[in-house]
């Protein structure tokens, strides 16, 4: 899809000046003192939203209206796409929330309830109930859960609601709700290892819980369970077939007539799809497949539909055959809505597109729901990359390309996420989370990204992109979600020669900042357990593989990005901790602590002789002599969804987020700023 930019809606700002933070000699983490401000020397060109479309994440057919629930918008909201008209006829506004995972209908069909997402323990409600009757009327927010994520919910033949999710450091519990009584209750938690929980069915005399590791994954941490919650005596049973163990998280429950379906998530092993009897878990069926995720199951009484990362696939339950769903419509991408009714898949996918599939003839029908009447509006992004034509900023199943000459700005399709990005000439390069690999978009050859190489399933999330141009490769820092640690990926491009190095720092640390210089690689660890040291900078051969050096850093947390200037290597933690390593000596010769400007993850780029950081708050740079910190550009703000990013063009114009704007900043400090 395209949404246009006018030139119009580009407007010069011009920036206070820099604001010295930090002296040259600050002692290991000690606070610093504000400096002078520097004659005003920093210009602002606001390049409009940075990415714009009704991004979602759940989808739900009730009676003849898909119920579609937003990501990474605000406010959170949920939509009814009509499917006799093709059309959005209803929506509301939630009051909390980035993101809606979790939808389920009563078995009246008159209440949706919805379950968000949060970045933060917020103490509102997370648990939303909208009268399908009354669609004029707002949801309204019914209880909370202390697990601060709803991933999955499931209503009971009673019209008890079931919720699960999770917060970080936490074990996850099973929640009910009792429209009754209004309140939310705590269940219990099954299995003490898991880290997080994205399934549940409900029938009237059981619950069914599935979770596992599929964030925070390594260690003592759970695989994949399934328990029976037996609803009269109030206990678990874990009822987990032993086929699924392996794999890292449930990552569904249905209850399908009479049957209970159950499907993972992959890691080492491909995904698996179960059958159970309900009344007897026991009894069961195991398919392994192909891919390495499997959900929404949904079925026709023949067969269960169910989507994954390669598509729509079928699975025959008189001959246990597996075979892709056949259709002449597009690519889906990321699937979440799957429902059948009277012949007809409804199929929403993440590119904003409803999908109603006649499974007897193979045809389809594709709405684009933002021309259906769904509201567009900004999204928080991910990765960023510039060069003097063009800006590309990553999203959910987006990545926007801003043509700096015109303004114009285009939506290009690519699944999952673009953590991070980089141009290289003029082609674009992306880390695809979770387990897309790498994936590649030349503009001059038009059509839309696509997969350029895949990496090992389990290192999935791919965190900081960079090239190596001694070594002509591309250089990836890589977390694994289900397995701990990490790798660093390289690739390249003039030969299409890839490797995947896995825990070359530690098995606890991932690759969480990957920098380059004279064809060494240097990686900066972060380590989310309390096991061996938080951050380790690790400088490595990046074509034989072979450690150089190692530095255990004097700091509290892990490093969250890198940049090199001349012979000095620059680093910031997760909670602003900044340090610099001179490269000959092989030591860490600064510190300070940053945490007033830089409270959490950040980026840096090296442009025009200085290196420069963005925090969510501040744009910042540092003097390139005496390390002190000064501000570009205070309270930027910049609506980000993992972290922010910062790159710079050959004119060394730096490119970032002001709010959900796309930002091009000019700055030339004085020599002695």
């Amino acid at each position: 899809m395209h949404h246009a930019s006018p030139v119009g809606r580009r407007r010069l700002l011009q920036a206070a000046g820099a604001v010295g933070l930090a002296a040259a000699t600050a002692p290991l983490l000690a606070t610093t003192a504000p400096a002078a401000p520097a004659a005003p020397r920093t210009r602002i060109t606001d390049l409009g939203p940075a990415i714009e479309q009704f991004a979602l994440m759940s989808g739900l057919l009730v009676g003849d209206t898909v119920y579609i629930g937003s990501r990474n918008l605000t406010p959170t909201r949920l939509i009814g796409f009509h499917l006799p008209t093709r059309k959005v006829v209803c929506r509301t506004d939630l009051g909390s929330g980035h993101s809606v995972q979790a939808l389920a209908a009563d078995p009246t069909g008159r209440y949706l309830y919805a379950g968000v997402l949060t970045k933060s323990d917020e103490g509102r409600p997370n648990l939303f109930r909208w009268d399908l009757a009354r669609p004029d009327k707002p949801a309204v927010g019914v209880g909370r859960t202390e697990d601060r994520d709803i991933r999955a919910l499931a209503v009971a033949p009673d019209g008890t609601v079931f919720a699960v999710g999770g917060i970080p450091g936490k074990a996850p519990a099973l929640w009910a709700y009792e429209p009754g009584a209004g309140a939310v209750t705590r269940l219990g938690v099954p299995d003490p290892k898991a880290t997080l929980a994205r399934a549940v069915a409900a029938t009237d005399t059981t619950v069914f819980f599935g979770a596992g590791s599929t964030l925070s994954g390594g260690g003592d941490a759970s695989k994949a369970s399934l328990f029976a919650y037996d609803r009269a005596a109030g206990t678990f049973t874990d009822v987990t077939p032993p086929e699924l163990e392996k794999d890292p998280s449930v990552r569904d429950v249905a209850v399908l007539g009479d049957r209970l379906v159950v499907s993972t998530s992959g890691s080492t092993e491909p995904a698996k799809l179960a059958v159970l009897d309900p009344a007897d878990p026991s009894s069961y069926t195991v398919t392994r497949t192909s891919a390495s995720v499997v959900k929404r199951p949904t079925s026709d009484g023949k067969k269960i539909y169910f989507a994954t990362d390669s598509g729509l696939q079928s699975y025959a339950t008189d001959t246990g055959a597996v075979e892709p769903v056949a259709f002449d419509g597009p690519d889906l991408g990321e699937v979440w809505g799957l429902d059948h009714a009277d012949g007809t898949l409804t199929v929403v996918s993440g590119y904003g597109l409803v999908v109603e599939m006649d499974l007897a003839d193979h045809t389809s029908a594709v709405t684009d729901l933002g021309r259906a009447g769904a509201p567009v509006s900004p999204q928080t992004t991910m990765g960023l990359a510039a060069d003097d034509r063009y800006v590309f900023v990553g999203g959910n199943n987006v990545i926007a390309r801003h043509d700096l000459r015109g303004g114009k700005v285009v939506n290009l399709r690519a699944p999952g996420e673009a953590k991070d990005v980089e141009l290289l000439n003029g082609v674009l390069y992306t880390g695809q989370y979770s387990a897309q690999g790498m994936w590649t978009y030349d503009p001059g050859k038009g059509g839309q990204p696509h997969r350029l190489a895949a990496f090992p399933t389990e290192q999935n999330r791919p965190l900081d992109l960079c090239y190596d141009k001694v070594n002509r490769l591309f250089l990836v820092g890589v977390q694994s979600d289900t397995e701990g640690g990490g790798s660093l990926w390289t690739y390249a491009p003039r030969t299409g020669k890839k490797s995947a190095r896995v825990n070359p720092i530690d098995e606890n640390q991932m690759v969480r900042a990957v920098a380059t210089q004279d064809g060494v690689a240097y990686l900066g660890g972060d380590n989310p357990t309390a096991q061996g040291p938080p951050g380790t900078l690790v400088a490595l051969d990046p074509v034989a593989g072979r450690e150089l050096w190692r530095i255990d850093l004097p700091l509290p947390t892990g490093v969250a990005a890198l940049a090199v200037r001349d012979r000095q290597l620059y680093g910031l933690t997760r909670k602003g901790g900044f340090f610099v390593v001179d490269l000959q000596i092989r030591r860490v010769v600064h510190t300070a602590d940053l945490r007033g400007l830089c409270p959490g993850f950040a980026a840096m780029v090296t442009s025009r002789g200085r290196v420069y950081g963005v925090s969510d708050t501040t744009l910042f740079r540092f003097h390139p002599k005496t390390f002190a910190v000064s501000t570009v550009v205070p309270e930027i703000n910049g609506s980000w969804y993992s972290g922010p990013h910062i790159d710079a063009d050959a004119r060394g114009r730096l490119y970032t987020m002001r709010g959900h704007h796309l930002v091009q900043i000019d700055d030339r400090p004085e020599r002695h700023s």
